[in-house]
C-alpha cells in the first residue's frame, strides 16, 4: 500500500515533461505536507516484504500514475465521454481479471449473500463509480492536484475502520490525518485563489 500510493508523486513527476504542469512555490508545501502524512498513516517502518512484492507495488504506483497521465492527454485531444470510457475500461479489465482468475489456482467460490452483496459493492460502487468520479476529478483538476487528492483515500480507511471497526487510530495515524487534511485544504485555497484572478482581472 505504502509503495502504491507513491502515485501522486510518480503523477507530479510525469505530469511535468508530459503536461508541462508544474509544481510552483507554495504548491511545494502542500506536496511535503501530503507525503508526510502518507508516511504517518502507513507507518512503512513497520512493514515487512521481500524484494519482488516492492517492485510490484512499486509498479502498480507508476502504472496508476501513467494511465492518470493517457487519460489526461486523451481528454485534450479527443472528446470523449467519461462514462463511455469508464465503461470501456471496466469491460476490458474485468477480460483480463477473469483470465487471470480462471488460469490461477484457488478454491473454489461460495456463493453466498454476503459474497454476491460485497462483489456488487466491489464491482459497482468501488471500482466502477469510483473510477468514473476519479475521471471526472482528473478532467476538472491538474493532474498533480488530483493525484495528491488521491491521498485521502487511507486518510478515510482509517476514519472508516475507527468508526466501523471500533480500530482506535493511533497517535501518528492521527497525526497522518491532520497533515494530508491540511495539504488538501492548502490546494483547495491555491485552485480558488488562482481562479479568482482572472474573474478580477475581468472585472
Amino acid at each position: 500500500v505504502v509503495l502504491a500510493y507513491t502515485m501522486p508523486f510518480w503523477v507530479l513527476l510525469l505530469a511535468w515533461p508530459l503536461l508541462g504542469e508544474r509544481v510552483r512555490g507554495r504548491q511545494w508545501l502542500a506536496v511535503l505536507l501530503a507525503a508526510g502524512g502518507l508516511i504517518f498513516i502507513l507507518e512503512p517502518w513497520r512493514l515487512q516484504s521481500n524484494l519482488v512484492s516492492e517492485l510490484l507495488a512499486l509498479g502498480a504506483g507508476l502504472v496508476w500514475a501513467g494511465s492518470a497521465i493517457l487519460a489526461k492527454k486523451l481528454r485534450s485531444r479527443v472528446q470523449v465521454d467519461l462514462l463511455s470510457l469508464t465503461a470501456w475500461q471496466m469491460l476490458l479489465g474485468a477480460v483480463v481479471v477473469v483470465a487471470v482468475a480462471l488460469l490461477v489456482p484457488s478454491r473454489p467460490i461460495a456463493v453466498t449473500p454476503y459474497f454476491v452483496g460485497a462483489l456488487v459493492y466491489n464491482a459497482v460502487l468501488a471500482t466502477a463509480l469510483a473510477w468514473l468520479l476519479w475521471l471526472f476529478v482528473l478532467d476538472s483538476l491538474p493532474a498533480g492536484v488530483a493525484g495528491l487528492s488521491s491521498l485521502a483515500v487511507p486518510a478515510v480507511g482509517v476514519l472508516a475502520a475507527w468508526i466501523e471497526l471500533g480500530e482506535t487510530p493511533s497517535a501518528t495515524e492521527f497525526t497522518g490525518m491532520l497533515l494530508i487534511i491540511a495539504a488538501l485544504a492548502m490546494l483547495c485555497a491555491f485552485a480558488l485563489r488562482a481562479r479568482r484572478r482572472p474573474a478580477l482581472a475581468r472585472s
